[in-house]
């Protein structure tokens, strides 16, 4: 059966195989469904909440595996934390360095996977037409990732070109 939501006034599908069920009186929902038992289901709508542990690092990684697949940007992050990490191997960064080397890099892909979710919301909702917020929220979602991109230049910077200079001298 075929659900519909109102979004102006328009009527819009949601999904063909949700079966509408309204609580009685005194009856409390449960997310997990009224007789959950913990068999493994099939996830088959955004909200339901994952059977286990493995389900919910399944879905991670498909984020993951969605962005590195449709986001340039994230490729490039990805492509140069990997060679930020490399270098700092290479240069003998310490056990430090390499953890804030790290931790920086990590920080700028999480903004990267935080933007892609905040333009897919935002798509989403404004759907083929032009919304100056929705700009605005996505803008703003890009700039944060660009001001977490160029403090990571800095720090890997800071951190390696000491180490790249050590080792150009001793040569």
């Amino acid at each position: 059966m075929r659900k519909f939501e109102i979004i102006g006034n328009q009527k819009s599908a949601i999904s063909d195989d949700v079966e509408e069920k309204f609580l009685k009186s005194g009856e409390r929902f449960n997310f997990l469904g009224k007789n959950h038992s913990h068999k493994k289901e099939k996830r088959n709508l955004a909200w339901k909440v994952a059977p286990d542990l493995f389900a919910s690092f399944k879905y991670a990684w498909g984020g993951i595996v969605y962005a590195f697949a449709t986001q340039r940007n994230f490729r490039i992050h990805t492509v140069i934390a990997s060679l930020a990490i490399t270098l700092g191997f290479y240069l003998h960064a310490t056990t430090v360095e390499m953890a804030i080397i790290s931790l920086t890099c990590a920080t700028v892909m999480v903004l990267e996977l935080l933007n892609t979710a905040i333009e897919s919301v935002v798509d989403l909702t404004v759907k083929q037409t032009y919304h100056e917020l929705a700009k605005i929220a996505k803008d703003c979602a890009a700039g944060a990732v660009l001001v977490s991109a160029i403090a990571a230049i800095l720090v890997a910077g800071f951190i390696l070109l000491p180490h790249a200079i050590d080792l150009i001298i001793s040569f």
